[in-house]
């Protein structure tokens, strides 16, 4: 009885606290973006200096998801992970004093590496504290607090009117990572699956080469790359752009802020959902409705008149393409073993990191070549499909 009580407290300290550290990703993530029109004006940043300003922060995950999915199969998730919310947490806050387009990148970069480490280790922490089962909901729980600091990161820019109110945003985020690192220190534990392969010689003999091409893992490893790649470039853009895009169609800052809060509010209840239906063995069923979901509310987006029709269109678009990458999320880890997991989910991670440099890059081109945003849009179509399929094949292979 005893053993279970302590595995059901290891647990849940577990969830609860990557939970609140997604929540601060999701926050970080979201803030620049939410925060563009005003940061735009504030430091005279054209639009396409603007798009490379959203690339250089989303560039900054890629070596993160890199090192940190690898450091934390060497050290621990939960050292990785304190490293990375210190990082993240430091540079948000160093983002509300700049004064310059190039001090701004450079916070952003690092804000970035701090985030792309965060996540894998998200994953792997939450992956790691359940039974097989339930796995996919763990994973699920966790990454709901990602669009919920999309949430709180719109009320704040909402709360704080002025030209120079964008900074208070990054002031939230930046500060609340810090008072959360003593916390996370104290009480989170670190994975059992780590600290039991901790002292297996298995675990300091896989090279990368092996991780993620050893043992049949080719096709799954590159299946995942593209489906990551593309898309996290879709998830990226309407995280960086969306404000934008609809603030060009008319609506109020407020206004945006509300669509961009049902935007969020649909990726935490997609989140949720993905996760219980992958639990369910329903694996084909959650990739089809995520990428045939996210298809159409693109198209719902680009064609919506109307505030209150976004709103709509906006909570769709979170269900399904924030939400959905929550299947992506759920299926990586399945396929990689304990002992290599969190460099295998590091990799994938820093694959999606890669299309979440391309997309802002490729909005921010298409907008400066007086195109509309509905051009944007239509232009992620062919991605998504390619996503698809790479993903529907990967369900078909075993993952434990």
């Amino acid at each position: 009885m005893q053993k279970n009580q302590d595995a059901l407290a290891h647990t849940l300290r577990t969830l609860a606290l990557c939970f609140l550290v997604a929540m601060l990703e999701g926050h970080n993530l979201q803030s620049t973006g939410i925060a563009a029109s005003r940061m735009g004006a504030s430091l005279h940043i054209s639009k396409a200096l603007l798009g490379t300003v959203f690339a250089i922060g989303s560039l900054g995950l890629f070596p993160g998801a890199v090192l940190g999915g690898r450091l934390a199969d060497r050290i621990g998730r939960k050292r990785v992970l304190l490293g990375a919310t210190l990082l993240f947490g430091l540079f948000s806050l160093l983002t509300a004093r700049v004064e310059t387009v190039s001090m701004l990148m450079l916070a952003r970069f690092l804000t970035g590496v701090g985030l792309g480490a965060a996540l894998p280790n998200l994953i792997a922490l939450a992956t790691e504290s359940v039974q097989l089962p339930h796995r996919a909901r763990a994973v699920a729980f966790m990454y709901a607090g990602v669009p919920l600091g999309g949430v709180v990161a719109a009320l704040t820019s909402n709360a704080v009117p002025g030209a120079e109110g964008w900074r208070a945003i990054f002031l939230v985020g930046g500060g609340a990572s810090l008072v959360l690192l003593p916390v996370m220190a104290v009480l989170m534990p670190e994975s059992r699956a780590f600290l039991r392969d901790r002292g297996e010689p298995a675990v300091t003999r896989y090279s990368l080469g092996e991780v993620l091409f050893g043992e049949g893992r080719t096709a799954i490893t590159i299946g995942l790359w593209i489906s990551y790649f593309f898309t996290l470039a879709v998830v990226y853009l309407l995280l960086n752009w969306l404000p934008s895009l609809l603030e060009e169609r008319g609506l109020t800052r407020p206004e945006t802020g509300l669509v961009q809060i049902m935007f969020n509010i649909g990726a935490a209840i997609g989140s949720l959902g993905f996760g219980w239906v992958l639990d369910r063995g329903a694996r084909r069923m959650a990739v089809i409705l995520m990428y045939g979901g996210v298809v159409l509310s693109l198209f719902a987006l680009a064609f919506t008149a109307g505030f209150g029709g976004l709103q709509i269109a906006g909570f769709a678009a979170g269900l399904f393409v924030v939400g959905g990458q929550l299947v992506l999320y759920a299926l990586a880890p399945g396929f990689y073993a304990s002992a290599m997991r969190g460099t295998g989910v590091g990799a994938a991670v820093a694959a999606g990191r890669l299309g979440a440099v391309a997309g802002p890059l490729a909005a921010g081109a298409i907008l400066s070549a007086g195109m509309t945003g509905n051009m944007v849009l239509f232009a992620t179509i062919p991605g998504l499909v390619l996503a698809g399929a790479a993903a529907i094949t990967l369900v078909a292979k075993r993952g434990t």
